[in-house]
């Protein structure tokens, strides 16, 4: 008995039978990518009396860094009382670890301490810039936990943190945080009855990240326990809340170790997006790989990061249950990889770049070798192909010379194609509108997913667009074509070596069991059944929705401080656009079931939308009292000219800023002036403490006002010599000693050109006449650092350089106590900068009203030629 006809609803009727699986499998989604455990208190499990991780005391740790110390900037006497914090619970834990074994006769456990210091130097090119870094008497807090045997501190795992924070923040999150995690997880292991390690596990807490990785850099290269650490977990915050995300994992024994946590959260996806270098970001992890030649897992809080490295990177702003899951998902890899199943032994020969696949799909974490994604994909290609053909139906069965299955597909292929490029190509047109012609760019920035609001209904209008010029293409062949590009392009992205094909493989999975159902549902040319449809889009809704938060939360937020010059607004709007065709792939064949005249409707009712969005977006303001802009600010007091300046800049693109500068000029610089930018680049010395983050600055520079205050004398004894200075005439050379002497100043850098033959630096100096960028991060109390350098002399021939051989150097640095706010408690001692920062930092409250976050620094600099 034949099938009856299939009665067409109409497409208002037919979204409303699909509402429920719209809108349940991204709420699924979306509640699982968020999901956080429940915070404890108790120390101790009051049903089992066994030592649990307790957030309570991960927070407590956190609390007294970040608010009892405060900002703990390399260098300063915050930073030196972290150090002193962290070695006493270090001790401490220590002596519990000595008294839990007097108590437990016969267990094989040992815990002990290095309060490491030491000075180095070292290369950290970033961003494209060729950077040196030196270092005085830098400190780390080093605890081994081991069975005591030589035999079981063979081979470690190391477990990293940083106890510094960076220039205008508290550091709560990053990484105070981190440290309280490693110390609990420590008390947890020590306090666990029988836990007898077969590895080492080394707890590094480092204290100097911020400085670009001084403190790893020290320990990796200086320390002797380095040498028996195998594999190396970083933990790290760009954020207060949401699950800390696996973003890098190098080698798949750690991501398989990675795999028996309690909550795993990470993907190939992540993991290649990282390692492209397409965010401009680095860990200790870094330094780690370099000079450890180790692998690892790199792990980060990455979920608001509007806080990140902002002074309201505080306690009261971490999400309850993010360190509950950080340090219960750590604890359970230490136990991981301290067991007998651990593979720290085999990794002590080396190992391979992962050739791994792992993601989260439907509460599952699964992880398998590319060899097998390359034969599964392709499998899974071959048998979309075969169930295309098998259900394939002449739409002229009538003509001797029908439609051919080949050219049905490409047809169907050249509707998906374009409804992909008109999506792309509809959101960042009105990505160009917003930014160049209503001047009313980052409106979304606020909101993590506004921006799907303003560039969703644009993406949607151009992809239905796009149908009108490809014609009409029939519903079935618009799905099978569609299954078969995505399957095919599993499988290509996959043989090349790309773990993120299997984002393709997971959306276009449900298509085959779909149009089998559909054929069981349906007679032969009849519409798709939209139980089809149901089961086609569950996979693309919940696959595509986790991939959405996971990457507008960290795009979203980096708009803020990745500079004028990017695009941002195109990002943001593609980042939308790509996105959403992958989450609502079955949209093409969809718009072909019914009639071109509807289809108009469709692409009219969503350009209504689009300008409807475009109108109240423009109305919004990109900042609010949690989502500010970043604003920083320079007091220069110049050495060598006896002038002193106001130096304001910003990191984003968003309009307003120069009129801001307007303001601040009218308030705070001399009467009549209007503010100019100034060019940034490698010769803006002002800049240089923060170099090479200072090429995202957009600056502006100020004439100081002649108050009481500006008329005393700069004092401060801030030297650039040159010593042991000698002259060969005969190869042409110079060699000398560079001394930096900077009592009181901290973060100071020096640029000069030269050409360079020989330093202290390291072995490979670029063999031309080239700009030297170094600064240097040294202990508190520490105020002299030197190279030893050989130049090449430049009898005049190049512009700018003396003639006699000397190098001009340009320097500068940061009064230690001339930070605002991290120094408000001695603000006494920051002279005429600090008392401006106060002015400053109030009226920027009152005018923008909170929306704006300043970090303010008291710089001295000057220039030397030596």
């Amino acid at each position: 008995m034949s099938k009856a006809p299939q009665r067409r609803w109409g497409p208002v009727r037919s979204l409303l039978v699909l509402a429920p699986i719209f809108v349940a499998a991204p709420f699924y989604s979306y509640k699982s990518h968020y999901a956080l455990p429940e915070p404890v208190t108790d120390l101790v499990n009051p049903v089992n009396s066994l030592p649990q991780i307790s957030e309570t005391q991960i927070l407590a740790h956190a609390k007294y860094l970040s608010e009892d110390i405060g900002y703990r900037t390399v260098g300063t006497r915050e930073h030196a009382l972290g150090d002193a914090w962290v070695l006493q619970q270090a001790e401490a834990l220590r002596a519990e670890c000595e008294s839990v074994v007097r108590a437990q006769s016969g267990r094989k456990l040992e815990c002990e301490v290095w309060h490491q210091q030491g000075s180095g130097s070292h290369r950290f090119d970033m961003m494209g810039r060729r950077l040196y870094k030196t270092y005085v008497n830098l400190t780390n807090i080093i605890v081994r936990v081991s069975d005591g045997t030589d035999a079981g501190k063979e081979h470690a795992v190391l477990v990293n943190s940083h106890v510094d924070s960076t220039l205008p923040s508290p550091g709560a999150a990053d990484d105070a945080l981190s440290v309280g995690v490693m110390l609990e997880c420590i008390r947890v292991l020590v306090n666990t009855p029988g836990w007898e390690p077969k590895h080492a596990i080394v707890f590094l807490f480092n204290n100097a990240e911020e400085s670009l990785q001084d403190g790893s850099h020290l320990f990796s290269t200086q320390h002797p326990v380095a040498k028996t650490v195998r594999a190396a977990i970083n933990l790290e915050a760009a954020g207060t809340t949401g699950p800390e995300l696996l973003f890098q994992a190098t080698s798949e024994q750690m991501i398989r170790a990675y795999a028996k946590v309690p909550r795993p959260y990470g993907s190939v996806v992540a993991n290649e997006i990282f390692s492209s270098g397409i965010i401009l970001s680095d860990t200790d992890f870094r330094q780690f790989e370099l000079y450890l030649n180790v692998t690892g897992l790199d792990m980060a809080v990455v979920g608001n990061s509007y806080l990140y490295h902002m002074r309201k990177d505080l306690v009261e702003n971490i999400e309850p249950g993010v360190a509950q899951h950080m340090a219960d998902n750590v604890l359970a890899l230490l136990h991981h990889l301290t067991s007998d199943e651990s593979p720290l032994s085999e990794l002590a020969a080396g190992y391979t770049r992962p050739q791994t696949v792992f993601y989260e799909y439907f509460g599952y974490f699964l992880v398998y070798s590319f060899s097998t994604a390359k034969l599964l994909y392709s499998i899974f290609f071959v048998i979309a192909f075969i169930v295309a053909r098998l259900t394939y139906v002449n739409p002229t069965p009538a003509l001797k010379k029908g439609a051919s299955f080949l050219g049905e597909q490409v047809k169907g292929l050249v509707s998906v194609a374009a409804a992909f490029l008109g999506a792309a190509v509809g959101a960042n047109v009105v990505a160009l509108l917003m930014n160049h012609v209503l001047g009313k760019s980052h409106s979304w920035f606020s909101s993590v997913f506004s921006c799907i609001a303003l560039y969703g209904p644009a993406a949607l209008s151009g992809a239905l667009a796009s149908q009108l010029l490809v014609g009409r293409v029939r519903e079935h062949t618009a799905y099978t074509s569609l299954m078969l590009l995505q399957s095919f392009l599993a499988a290509l992205i996959q043989n090349i070596g790309i773990g993120a094909g299997g984002t393709l493989f997971l959306s276009s999975g449900p298509f085959v069991p779909a149009l089998l159902l559909n054929s069981f549902l349906t007679r032969p040319g009849d519409d798709i059944s939209l139980w089809s449809y149901a089961l086609g889009q569950l996979s693309p809704l919940v696959t595509g929705t986790t991939l959405f938060c996971a990457v507008l939360d960290v795009f979203v937020p980096l708009t803020g401080r990745i500079g004028e010059e990017a695009p941002a607004e195109h990002i943001i709007a593609t980042i939308v656009a790509v996105t959403g065709a992958y989450i609502l792939p079955l949209s093409v064949p969809f718009v072909h079931r019914y009639s071109r005249r509807i289809l108009v409707r469709a692409v009219i009712v969503s350009s209504l939308l689009t300008g409807v969005a475009m109108a109240v977006f423009a109305m919004r303001s990109p900042f609010d009292a949690m989502h500010q802009k970043r604003l920083f600010v320079i007091h220069m007091e110049n050495i060598t000219s006896e002038e002193q300046h106001l130096h304001v800049a910003a990191a984003d693109g968003a309009p307003g800023f120069h009129d801001l500068a307007v303001d601040i000029a009218k308030e705070f610089s001399v009467p009549g002036i209007t503010p100019s930018s100034v060019v940034m680049d490698d010769w803006n010395s002002d800049w240089d403490t923060i170099y090479p983050f200072s090429a995202f600055l957009t600056p502006y520079k100020f004439d100081l006002p002649l108050r009481a205050e500006h008329q005393d004398p700069i004092e401060h004894d801030f030297t650039v010599t040159a010593i042991n200075d000698r002259f060969d005439e005969a190869a042409g050379t110079r060699s000398f000693t560079l001394v930096v002497n900077h009592p009181g100043i901290i973060w100071t850098a020096v640029a000069f050109d030269a050409h360079v033959l020989k330093w202290t630096l390291d072995n490979n100096p670029p063999n031309e006449y080239a700009r030297h960028h170094i600064k240097e991060g040294s202990f508190y109390g520490y105020n002299t650092w030197s190279v030893d350098l050989v130049t090449k002399l430049q009898p005049g021939a190049t512009p700018g350089a003396p003639a006699d051989g000397r190098v001009k150097v340009n320097f500068v640095g940061i009064h230690e106590k001339a930070m605002w706010p991290g120094k408000r408690a001695e603000k006494a001692l920051g002279g005429r900068a600090m008392k401006l920062f106060e002015e400053f930092d109030g009226w920027l409250e009152r005018e923008t009203g909170g929306t704006v976050d300043a970090m303010f620094l008291g710089c001295v600099g000057g220039v030397a030629v030596v």
